[in-house]
């Protein structure tokens, strides 16, 4: 019972920040409760994919029918499409990654390792974003591509889209922080939903306890509607101060993972 506790409260905390920020919350969950060890590797990135799936539709539904969604369809749509491709990728080069090791905690620490590099580059770059020229792509091709990129992590990593997402659209389409945050949650929702059903439909769905996975869930959309309503009431500079205080505890908690896990 304590164990179900900490899973839900990380999940709802954590969806919290997603929505505010825009970063999904696996990036959060996963590493968090990786470093519990009480669950298979690749069990954590299906039970973290499912609760930022849930907190992506509710935060973007619920930005659509109030008319508040934010998203340039020009772009947004083929960002979203490439990040449904990349969904599937990223499933297959995660399940390629498992079967490469015996020992599965390799697994985990590969993908600390790489999460924790991420977060480390999207901080530097958060710090340094003033001072650094952006553009704006309104190539179709190049969204694909980029769209394809974001999934592919999302999906290897079970981190449901992450700061990645912040920088790259930062960075090619100058967006602002709070738009960055609902563009970043509608891509999320693409590249999870297709990572979802490769998952159902190749039959890799890892043994997890359903009760875990409904609350987490649930969790997920509570997280999904606090998230929204503190988001509502922020700034940018606010939004941005919380991102840069969760990337440093983010890359501290994946250095943990790495030494346990290797």
């Amino acid at each position: 019972m304590p164990v179900y506790v900490v899973f839900l409260t990380v999940s709802f905390l954590a969806s919290i920040v997603g929505a505010i920020c825009g970063i999904g919350g696996g990036v959060i969950i996963k590493p968090v409760l990786d470093a519990f060890g009480v669950l298979d590797v690749s069990a954590i990135s299906f039970l973290s994919g499912c609760t930022v799936l849930a907190m992506s539709v509710y935060s973007v539904g619920r930005n659509k029918i109030a008319g508040t969604l934010s998203v340039d369809m020009s772009t947004g749509t083929p960002l979203a499409a490439g990040a449904a491709v990349g969904g599937v990728v990223g499933k297959y080069m995660f399940q390629g990654v498992r079967q490469m090791f015996e020992n599965q905690n390799t697994v985990g620490a590969v993908q600390a390792a790489c999460l924790m590099t991420l977060t480390l580059g999207t901080l530097i770059y958060t710090l340094k974003k003033s001072r650094i020229k952006t553009h704006y792509l309104k190539s179709v091709p190049a969204c694909l591509a980029i769209g394809l990129f974001l999934g592919v992590l999302s999906s290897f990593l079970g981190i449901g889209g992450g700061p990645i997402n912040l920088v790259i659209l930062f960075y090619f389409f100058s967006m602002t922080t709070k738009v960055a945050a609902q563009n970043s949650l509608y891509i999320i929702l693409f590249s999870q939903v297709t990572s979802l059903v490769v998952s159902v439909f190749t039959g890799t769905v890892p043994p997890v306890e359903w009760g875990i996975l409904a609350g987490m869930v649930v969790c997920g959309v509570l997280g999904g509607i606090t998230g929204r309503w503190f988001n509502k009431r922020m700034n940018d500079r606010m939004v941005d101060k919380l991102f840069m205080i969760l990337m440093v505890m983010i890359i501290f908690i994946n250095i943990y993972n790495i030494f346990y896990y290797a």
